[in-house]
């Protein structure tokens, strides 16, 4: 019996070895080696060298002289102090309850004051509420209102936003889509604002 718990316990401990420390190292160091953008959270570098965002997470765009990129249900994670919560979710609203379709209705009415069609990526928050994003009609949806603003033409941003669009996943899954983060700082980079 003794034999049997000691084997029971050198087992344990040589697989906690492998499954808590070397594999987890091992998969580290390939990831920093292999792939360390995306390792370290894809993230998003100004010209200073300080971190302005990440191409993962969306943020919450609201000069009317950017393009907006989806609700979000949890406003992307950002705490009372201003400060990543590292939340995400969705409203777990259902379609019929009258605090979505509120909601609903109230984001139909900015989009339209600011002279933006309403889409369903500028109206419905997405299932982890902090996807960075939009179809690229929501995203020509608002040429029209940032070309004003900014003073750019409309081909200008219609270009940009095909430059920023991203195909579907492997050619198949899911749908074209525009990244709000990137799109900005591509927006910001042309100096017009």
């Amino acid at each position: 019996m003794l034999q049997d718990v000691l084997t029971s316990i050198r087992t344990t401990a040589v697989l906690w070895i492998l499954t808590a420390a070397l594999y987890p190292l091992l998969i580290f160091g390939i990831g920093q080696l292999a792939f360390p953008a995306q390792a370290n959270g894809s993230l998003i570098v100004n010209d200073q060298g300080a971190v302005i965002g990440s191409t993962l997470i969306g943020q919450a765009f609201t000069s009317e002289d950017y393009f907006l990129s989806r609700p979000s249900a949890i406003n992307y994670s950002i705490g009372e102090d201003a400060a990543p919560t590292g939340l995400s979710g969705a409203t777990n609203l259902a379609p019929s309850n009258p605090d979505l379709i509120a909601l609903v209705e109230e984001r139909v009415e900015i989009l339209q004051a600011a002279a933006t069609e309403p889409t369903a990526d500028l109206v419905y928050s997405s299932g982890s509420g902090l996807d960075p994003h939009i179809s690229p009609a929501s995203a020509l949806a608002q040429v029209a209102r940032i070309a004003a603003v900014r003073n750019i033409s409309t081909d200008e941003l219609q270009t940009l936003i095909a430059a920023h669009t991203e195909g579907r996943f492997l050619g198949i899954f899911g749908e074209p889509a525009v990244n709000t983060v990137t799109l900005n700082v591509a927006l910001d980079a042309l100096g017009n604002a």
